[in-house]
């Protein structure tokens, strides 16, 4: 070796743990599965590592037939994890016909067992996703998670935005033959909306 002493090897810093729980539209339904669906997409653009838990069919309240809320999701397949830089749950479109105030009192439960578990964890909520015009009853359920988020002072993203009065939907193919669940554009679509939501928040799962 000539010249001056070697100079140290840098390592990249190591990318983000970022875990999310939801429902079909989080795990994957249908064609799409996990690995292709919005939460993927928003990872690879990211650079997140990704961990992603839930059940079709569940939602704050409601267990679905797998038995399990996003709360029993969250204790079965994350918290017994190390604590990742960042939580999402994603979801409430499965809490039909549930009052708004169960859902409310679920949602601040498991933000708050959540903060218990991992005191430094960046918590995001993502309400519930309608690729097609939600029904009426579907905004008491984002109202809902959204007054949960306010309680708990947890950043709320709303994918009812794009469904608003000056949106422009999702757009045309965004959505399955079962007219519920997107299709890959229709998650492309969504994780490019995520990826702007959180931008615009300035919601970083980088550590500051």
């Amino acid at each position: 070796m000539t010249g001056g002493a070697e100079s140290p090897s840098t390592s990249p810093p190591p990318a983000p743990l970022v875990m999310i729980v939801g429902d079909s539209f989080t795990v994957g339904s249908g064609p799409v599965r996990a690995w292709d669906g919005y939460a993927a997409r928003v990872a690879r653009q990211l650079g997140w590592q990704l961990i992603t838990a839930g059940a079709a069919g569940t939602g704050f309240v409601n267990p679905g037939r797998v038995g399990r809320t996003f709360q029993d999701s969250f204790v079965k397949e994350l918290s017994w994890r190390p604590e990742p830089n960042m939580l999402i749950i994603s979801g409430g479109r499965n809490d039909r016909r549930i009052g708004a105030a169960r859902i409310e009192s679920a949602a601040v439960h498991l933000l708050e067992l959540v903060r218990r578990r991992w005191p430094h964890t960046r918590i995001v909520l993502v309400g519930p996703i309608w690729m097609t015009k939600a029904p009426r009853w579907a905004y008491g359920v984002r109202e809902a998670v959204l007054l949960a988020a306010d309680r708990q002072e947890v950043p709320f993203l709303d994918p009812f935005e794009p469904l608003g009065p000056h949106g422009r939907g999702w757009g045309r193919g965004a959505v399955l033959p079962d007219g519920v669940h997107p299709t890959l554009a229709g998650h492309a679509r969504l994780s490019r909306w995520m990826v702007s939501a959180l931008h615009r928040y300035g919601i970083d799962a980088r550590p500051s």
